[in-house]
């Protein structure tokens, strides 16, 4: 009996091993290819047309997860995964551009993500390095007159990250028409005990009264304070992942949440503007 289950487990197996192959020839064929992605494009402008009659969010956040898994489900090593992720980032900034979201905030690297091993966090700070310096000196942030800024506990960061997001938030500083944040060491609770701390101290100067500390006060002490709206609109997950992960903790209080089962390496523009789409239904359902 027991052989009998065992052999059906191991045809099962077999079959979907099998399966998996076939599907990975046929996405990698060029003309697969060439259909699917022309596919793609003919459904996001179908779906842009209906967003585009709606209001757009101002603010939208990302838990930018699944760099890893894809990566490892591709036969890639993770490294793979968190360059392919970056490539995404740049396509979803665009995006925003596009449907005039002013304000983009992403949870790049959290506090625990430190944990992982030394050789994987070492290439996610290159990685970070060299694309805050690009950054910097990318012409299109200069016309597009985007602040950004590096949110979290940079002190933890090494030297040359550190280097690099203060060069960038320096160059950027004075513009207004778009905002950046990248959460790097970022962690929520984290990010509330900071803005604590700085309030008991000038409380002990007597710039503060105790009966002065209310919830604006409090919003005004946090990563977030620069921004006109500084509370997400949207809360996007990739990855399946049902949770928020110490992300913005205070400031998504009211944030409609949505999350995409699909890695982020693999998101596409079809992917974001449903989520847009989701958030406008929800709006449109409360009379907002």
């Amino acid at each position: 009996m027991f052989k009998k289950k065992l052999q059906k487990i191991g045809d099962i197996a077999i079959e979907t091993n099998f399966a998996k192959q076939v599907i990975h020839q046929i996405k990698n064929n060029k003309i697969f290819r060439i259909i699917y992605d022309e596919m793609e494009r003919i459904i996001a402008k179908k779906i842009m047309d209906e967003v585009v009659r709606y209001p757009i969010p101002k603010h939208v956040a990302i838990i930018m997860d699944g760099n890893r898994r894809y990566a490892l489900m591709q036969g890639m090593p993770p490294q793979k995964g968190h360059e392919m992720g970056k490539d995404k980032l740049g396509e979803v900034i665009e995006w925003c551009y596009e449907l005039g979201v002013k304000i983009l905030t992403v949870f790049a690297f959290s506090t625990d993500n430190f944990k992982r091993s030394k050789k994987e966090v070492e290439h996610l700070m290159n990685l970070f390095e060299k694309d805050l310096q690009k950054l910097a000196n990318e012409e299109k942030i200069k016309e597009k007159k985007v602040r950004i800024k590096v949110i979290g506990q940079i002190d933890l960061l090494p030297e040359n990250v550190r280097r690099a997001a203060e060069e960038v938030m320096e160059k950027t500083k004075d513009y207004d028409e778009y905002y950046f944040n990248i959460a790097i060491g970022y962690g929520g609770r984290e990010e509330i005990i900071d803005a604590l701390k700085k309030i008991v101290r000038e409380v002990e100067k007597g710039k503060i009264s105790p009966d002065e500390i209310d919830k604006e006060l409090l919003s005004s002490y946090l990563y977030t304070s620069h921004l006109p709206i500084p509370d997400p609109d949207l809360v996007l997950r990739t990855s399946g992942e049902e949770r928020i992960s110490n992300f913005l903790l205070w400031q998504l209080a009211y944030s409609e949440l949505y999350f995409a089962d699909v890695y982020w390496p693999a998101f596409k523009k079809t992917d974001f503007l449903k989520a847009i789409q989701s958030y406008q239904r929800r709006q449109r359902r409360y009379g907002k």
